[in-house]
């Protein structure tokens, strides 16, 4: 082996081993054998050497064991060796060519094909050696493998059978190859993820534990970022599929977070990253925020809030896991306001904004740590109008709390900025530069705030305080990098002025600020004073850019002429472009989340980056300007001004116009729609009347035809004897509804009178005595008795009226039907019929037919008479009905007068009772007393006697 070794220029050369004849008998042997059982044995010797005499058999075997792999497939035993052996000499080889051996062969395609082939049979002893060469030979020449299976029919599908293995050691084997095989080649991992690969693989870590599996579930989390990284049509596919809903369960931790394992911990780590894959600020906007949405309405983002504010989390878990919710919120309001509302479990609860900036700003915590949580408030503010509102208005004079019973974010900020701490200065900036992106009104609102400094002094307020940090430079003992503290207020001040010029204004007033800028931009530094010069030259720059000449000794002119003097012109532009040049600032424009390997590096943020690029030019430029250019310039803003203004209005106009337009085409197609309906409806009538054309122009040819026919008057006259007899039975019918009707009437009449008595009793009971009322109600309840039973009758008599009247009008209606019938028959018999029916209806007909045809009138005539005379009788009834309903009150009103004079005739025998009571007692008194007492037989006999007197006197008179 060493020899080889030597030969192939490899470490110095020694003796060969004594294996090397031994391989080749084998080799022989393998070749020359004309048994299956002596080549399987030699091929199984070849294996037992590959491992010690990897080279060796490299060399010598490698033709034969791709000749078996050819001829021998029917036995899978040698071919299960074959393939052991190409994988032990595959394998070594890797593990060589990492201590620094070259790969010195490369395996044919047909033996690439062949391992392809291998790994889809079902045989253990096949398969299992198949699976690991073809991993194995993906990791050392994946390009022409994935090129291979890519052009082999149904290669990737058959592959896709290894996850749904029975035997785990092949399914877990068949995950590493997937994995090999979908790296790099977007082609291969939409078929394997179209392949339902997203769901067997979530299949398989829900079976594996989630996060609390073992290395299995590791695996399968690398394959399914090999499918999703990068690839947006795969990342749509996961999302409609809704397999983000699948991946909440990962995430359920118990409230006993110790003791996690180093398995669980890489495990969830990845899982995090997962998430994130999905929510990069990278992929198409579209797509990440369709995402973050579904990430929101599945309960994820919760559970993601939920283990950031539990406690006894992994460091690196809580590192990553803010990150995760940073980019599940970035640029996504809805997902924003959830992650507002959310508190931490303390007492009082804080919301969790509050609770990570005091993590932020505590110098004590790790360095990766404070990075997640700048990231996490910079998404939190990204496109977050409401949100940098919100945390500015927290410095404002009348929100601060003054109790100080709780910490506000703003007043986090702010100790950050002011501490001696250079990491917590300058992330407190970035953090504030963040609450004023793209918010001109919050510019202005923030240079309302005012700052006690020290006791007994005047407040200044934060843009003072902050050049005043600024101009101190060293002066202040701080803790970290010498240039970070100034670095990061030069990025808030620049952001804080530009585009704001009241906020230019208040800075170019402090007479201090100008001439510590042109110093600081003149002067000749070191290397790292480079980064302060040229931002300073680019806060100077914005001063003159975005400056309304509202203060005359700091007008543009004279700024320009300033530098001019100062600094020059080439050598400000030249400061200027120090900060784009500068190595940090190409680090920090690659991506939004902060990625620093240490606190020093901390210089520049992702979106200050983007500001540099935007303002770099047109300060160059506007330094060059002369007083008139700048005066044409302004007058070219105030057109284009007063042309946005105009452009703004007939946007309006616009958009009203096409709601009117809308209005105005959806009313045009309901009309359409209605025009078209009436179109039909128009066709079908033209068509009816076009039929009844065609029928009636078909009955004169036929009339002309038929008047050449006069031998059928004898079915005539048959004819008009069926309807003869049809009238007879008619007029009968008629006479005896007449009959009908005068009885009605009569019992009406009868009614009518009962009714009048009723209302002539009713009037005597009034002027009666009590006996007589109750001889009254008593005759009133025997007729209303009598009256509903006739009332019965007559309803019954009426609805065998009105069924009659119903036989009546159907049995007219058949006699239409009749004559056509009559008609067809006669068409049938020599068309002679039809020939008399069209006389007679043109009054060319015979006599009888006329007859026939005056009954027929007058039977409908009599119809409608019989059905007018109905409606009477109903309206009759219904008058009766009210009469009898108007009598029940009457009766109503009598009962209750009867009760009311018999309660009165009750109360009038009591006190009678009682006076007769007390003249018994009074006379028993008077008997006692011995006075004389008449009986009551006396008395009552001396009234009479009176009475007699009194009529005797009443005659004579």
């Amino acid at each position: 082996m060493n020899f080889l070794r030597g030969v192939m220029g490899g470490p110095s050369a020694g003796p060969q081993p004594s294996g090397a004849d031994t391989i080749q008998k084998l080799c022989d042997r393998v070749a020359s054998s004309t048994l299956l059982d002596d080549r399987r044995d030699a091929v199984r010797a070849l294996k037992a050497l590959s491992k010690k005499y990897r080279l060796e058999v490299g060399i010598q075997a490698m033709e034969h064991l791709v000749h078996v792999l050819q001829t021998d497939r029917s036995d899978s035993e040698i071919i299960g060796y074959a393939l052991d052996t190409l994988y032990n000499v595959i394998s070594n080889d890797l593990e060589e060519e990492e201590q620094g051996y070259s790969t010195w062969w490369s395996l044919p395609s047909f033996d690439i094909m062949y391992s392809s082939q291998s790994a889809k049979e079902f045989d253990f002893h096949v398969r299992w050696p198949g699976v690991k060469l073809l991993t194995s030979l993906l990791k050392q020449q994946g390009p022409q493998v994935q090129q291979i299976i890519l052009v082999s029919p149904m290669g990737v599908s058959r592959l896709m059978d290894l996850l749904a293995d029975s035997r785990e050691v092949i399914r877990n084997d068949g995950v590493l190859l997937l994995q090999q095989l979908t790296k790099s080649n977007a082609a291969i991992q939409k078929i394997v993820a179209f392949e339902n690969a997203f769901e067997r693989l979530l299949d398989i870590v829900t079976e594996e534990g989630n996060s609390d599996g073992g290395i299995v579930v590791e695996d399968c989390l690398l394959l399914l970022q090999n499918l999703l990284k990068n690839n947006n049509s795969n990342q749509n596919f996961f999302k409609e599929g809704s397999y983000i809903q699948r991946m909440k369960p990962w995430f359920e931790v118990g409230d006993d977070n110790c003791g996690w394992s180093a398995q669980k911990v890489t495990n969830l780590h990845l899982m995090l990253q997962l998430v994130r894959v999905l929510v990069s600020p990278t992929n198409p906007p579209g797509a990440t925020t369709s995402c973050q949405k579904a990430m929101f309405h599945c309960g994820l983002l919760q559970q993601l809030c939920t283990i950031l504010m539990a406690t006894g989390v992994p460091a690196d878990i809580l590192t990553e896991t803010i990150n995760t919710v940073s980019e599940v919120i970035r640029g996504c309001q809805m997902n924003q306001d959830y992650f507002a509302s959310v508190n931490a479990p303390s007492n009082p609860p804080r919301p969790a904004i509050v609770v990570l900036l005091m993590s932020m700003v505590n110098e004590r915590q790790p360095f990766v740590l404070r990075c997640a949580v700048l990231y996490c408030f910079q998404c939190f503010l990204y496109k977050n109008h409401k949100g940098q509102g919100e945390i500015v208005s927290t410095l404002l004079p009348s929100t601060i709390d003054a109790t100080g019973s709780s910490v506000s974010a703003g007043q986090l900020l702010c100790g950050g900025l002011f501490s001696t701490d250079s990491l917590s200065n300058w992330c407190a900036a970035v953090a504030l530069a963040h609450a004023l992106q793209e918010n001109a009104a919050l510019k202005e609102q923030l240079l309302r705030v005012q700052l006690a400094t020290s006791i007994g002094n005047p407040p200044v307020s934060l843009l003072q305080q902050c050049t005043n940090i600024l101009s101190q430079g060293d002066k202040i003992d701080r803790r970290g990098s010498k240039v970070q503290t100034r670095v990061g207020l030069l990025m808030l001040l620049c952001t804080w002025l530009s585009n704001c010029s009241i906020a230019v204004t208040h800075f170019l007033h402090n007479p201090a600020n100008v001439p510590f800028l042109t110093g600081q931009i003149a002067e000749n530094l070191g290397e790292e004073e480079q980064l302060v010069q040229g931002l300073c030259a680019l806060l100077l720059g914005i001063s003159i850019y975005y400056n309304d000449n509202s203060l005359e000794n700091y007008r543009k002119e004279k700024l320009k002429q300033l530098i001019e003097k100062r600094i020059g012109r080439e050598n400000f532009v030249e400061k200027l472009g120090f900060i784009s040049k500068h190595e940090l600032y190409s680090r920090a424009a690659q991506k939004p989340q902060p990625g620093f390997s240490s606190p020093e590096h901390m210089m520049f943020d992702h979106e200050f980056t983007k500001l540099v690029k935007e303002l770099e030019g047109v300060i160059s430029k506007a330094i060059y300007k002369s007083s008139e250019e700048d005066k044409k310039e302004e007058e070219v803003k105030k057109t284009l001004e007063q042309h946005d203004n105009i452009v703004t209005h007939y946007k309006k106009v616009i958009r009203e116009q096409d709601q009117e337009l809308e209005e105005l085409k959806q009313q045009v197609s309901t009309l359409k729609s209605q025009n078209e309906q009436l179109q039909v409806t128009v066709t079908q009538q033209v068509s009816q009347i076009q039929q009844h054309k065609d029928q009636y122009n078909l009955l004169k040819v036929q009339l002309g035809k038929d008047t050449q026919h006069h031998n059928s008057h004898g079915d005539t006259l048959q004819v008009n004897g069926i309807q003869l007899e049809e009238v007879s039975k008619l007029r009968e019918e008629l006479e005896d509804w007449r009959s009908r009707h005068e009885q009605l009437q009569g019992q009406l009449k009868e009614k009518d009178a009962v009714i009048e008595n009723l209302v002539r009793a009713k009037k005597l009971s009034r002027a009666s005595n009590p006996s007589r009322t109750e001889l009254l109600s008593q005759m009133k309840h025997a007729f209303l008795f009598c009256f509903r039973k006739e009332l019965e009758l007559l309803r019954t008599q009426i609805q065998l009226q009105a069924a009659e009247i119903s036989k009546l009008q159907a049995e007219n209606q058949k006699l239409q039907p009749t004559a056509v019938a009559v008609q067809k028959e006669g068409l049938g018999l020599g068309r002679c019929t039809i020939t008399i029916v069209l006389r007679a209806m043109h009054g060319r007909c015979t006599p009888l037919r006329g007859i026939s045809a005056w009954w027929l009138s007058y039977c409908q005539s009599e119809v409608k008479a019989l059905s007018e005379e109905k409606a009477s009788l109903q309206q009759q009834l219904d008058s009766s009905s009210s009469t009898v309903a108007i009598l029940q009150d009457e009766k109503n009103k009598l009962q209750q007068e009867v009760a009311e004079a018999k309660k009165e005739q009750d109360d009038l025998l009591v006190l009678l009772a009682d006076q007769d009571q007390k003249l018994s007692a009074l006379r028993s008194k008077l008997k006692d007393l011995g006075m004389p007492v008449e009986d009551e037989d006396d008395i009552e006999s001396g009234d009479q006697a009176d009475e007699d007197e009194d009529g005797d006197e009443e005659e004579q008179d």
